[in-house]
C-alpha cells in the first residue's frame, strides 16, 4: 500500500478508536443509504467491529474521514479504486483467519462504498467467527444477497451457517443456488447434499455427495461426502 495511505490509516486508527461517543438509543442504524442494521455492541475496538461498532462518530472524527477520503481518492484516482483495494485487503484477512485485520480493513472499504455486498458479507463472518453472533450474521447475509456486487461464494456462507445452525430446510435453496454460483466447488456440494439428506432427499443428496466427491477441495468435504454415502445408502458405495 501507498506510504501517505500507510500514514494517513494510522492517523485514522488512532482517531477510530479514541473519539467516539457513546451509542444512541435508536435500535436500528443506517449504515448505506436505505439500509439499516440492528445496533449491537462488540466486545473489540470500534476499528475493528462491524460499521466502526456502529457508534455515533463526533465532528472531528467525521472530519478526519473526510480527510482520509480526500487524500486516498487522490492516490488511487477514484473512491472505486480506493475500495476495490481496501476490500480486498479485508478479504485477504478473512481468508487468513485474521478477524481484526479483517474488520479493519472492511471499515476503511465502508467509507469509501458502503452499500457494497461483500462488506456485509465480510461482516456477517466476522460476526460469526470473532463475535459468535449468529442473529446479527443472518441479518447481515439476508442484507448481502440484496446489495450490488456479491461475491460467487455469498450463497455457500451463508447456507453453511444454516446448516450449522441444524436449518437444513432453510439451508437447501440457498445451497442450491450455491451451487449454480460455484459449480465447482466441492464444499459447496457437500453441504447442499448434507442439507438434502436431513430433509430427507436421499437421492438429491447422493447426487450432490458424488459432485462433491468430483470437485473435492477440502478433506472435511471428503468428510461429509462418506457420511452421506453411508446414511442416504447410494448406490456404487
Amino acid at each position: 500500500m501507498n506510504r501517505r495511505i500507510v500514514a494517513l490509516t494510522a492517523v485514522a486508527i488512532v482517531a477510530l478508536t479514541g473519539a467516539l461517543l457513546r451509542p444512541a438509543l435508536a435500535e436500528t442504524v443506517e449504515v448505506a443509504p436505505g439500509v439499516e442494521v440492528t445496533r449491537k455492541t462488540f466486545a473489540a475496538p470500534d476499528s475493528e467491529a462491524p460499521f466502526f461498532g456502529l457508534a455515533e462518530k463526533e465532528p472531528t472524527l467525521r472530519k478526519t474521514d473526510d480527510i482520509f477520503i480526500s487524500l486516498a481518492v487522490e492516490v488511487y484516482g477514484s473512491r472505486a479504486n480506493v475500495y476495490d483495494a481496501l476490500a480486498k485487503r479485508g478479504w485477504q484477512a478473512i481468508a487468513a483467519g485474521d478477524m481484526a485485520e479483517a474488520g479493519l480493513r472492511l471499515n476503511q472499504a465502508w467509507l469509501f462504498s458502503p452499500g457494497q455486498s461483500p462488506i456485509f458479507h465480510g461482516f456477517a463472518l466476522i460476526a460469526l467467527a470473532r463475535f459468535h453472533d449468529p442473529e446479527f450474521a443472518e441479518e447481515l447475509f439476508k442484507i448481502a444477497r440484496k446489495q450490488p456486487g456479491a461475491l460467487a461464494t455469498l450463497n455457500a456462507d451463508y447456507g453453511r451457517m444454516l446448516l450449522a445452525a441444524n436449518r437444513p430446510g432453510e439451508a437447501e435453496p440457498i445451497l442450491a443456488q450455491a451451487v449454480k454460483d460455484t459449480p465447482t466447488s466441492g464444499n459447496a456440494w457437500a453441504d447442499l447434499g448434507l442439507a438434502r439428506l436431513q430433509t430427507g432427499d436421499s437421492a438429491g443428496a447422493c447426487l450432490a455427495a458424488d459432485r462433491a466427491e468430483m470437485f473435492q477441495d477440502t478433506s472435511g468435504a471428503n468428510t461429509d461426502v462418506k457420511r452421506i454415502w453411508r446414511e442416504a445408502k447410494c448406490s456404487g458405495h
